[in-house]
């Protein structure tokens, strides 16, 4: 290859390689990530999935292959994969003493899979969580779930709409109204119509 260059690109020959390896790592990682997940939308069509499971297949897919391009242009760069699995490991341990001490986090993520696995509700769902039996609390259309939140988005008439985030642990503490379509504005109360003489 080096015959082919000019004299002016000979100093420049380890980098022009480095940075096309790294190109095409990084194009291979987008393309597989592209058939990866049209191969996941089309399974879920096919096979009737629930949409939480065809989001986090994609999710956890993603994860998975720009994980390993990381590693492969890091490689690319010189760095060790023991020097890599030393400071995971390491950092996996700090990790694991910050989430003992923030329970809350973890009970979020516990009802996370409890909400991916019982399925209370659904994505696309209309939900309500009530303060009291006859109480009106939180509600709104379920957007998105993750480990720590359940994202609703609130409609506020003719003022547009909102989202807002609700710890999933919230959804085990109160009780929760699923809507089966879309729930009606309530009615204005009418005042008892005046005794005719």
């Amino acid at each position: 290859m080096k015959v082919f260059l000019p004299d002016w690109a000979q100093p420049w020959l380890e980098v022009i390689t480095l940075g096309l390896q790294i190109i095409l790592i990084l194009a291979a990682a987008a393309l597989l990530r592209g058939l990866i997940h049209r191969f996941i939308r089309r399974l879920g069509e096919r096979q009737d999935l629930p949409l939480e499971i065809v989001v986090g297949g994609r999710r956890f897919s993603s994860i998975l292959i720009f994980g390993g391009a990381l590693l492969l242009v890091l490689d690319r760069f010189g760095v060790s994969g023991m020097v890599l699995w030393t400071a995971f490991t390491g950092f996996a341990t700090v990790a694991a003493v910050a989430f003992f001490a923030a329970w809350s986090v973890l009970s979020n993520i516990f009802c996370a899979l409890l909400i991916y696995t019982i399925r209370p509700f659904r994505l696309q769902d209309q939900v309500e969580i009530l303060e009291s039996g006859d109480k009106p609390g939180l509600g709104g259309r379920v957007v998105d779930i993750n480990l720590i939140y359940t994202t609703l988005e609130e409609d506020h008439g003719g003022q547009g709409s909102s989202l807002l985030q609700v710890p999933n642990s919230l959804f085990f503490q109160r009780s929760v109204r699923r809507w089966q379509e879309k729930p009606r504005p309530p009615e204005p109360a009418q005042a008892p119509a005046a005794p005719e003489p």
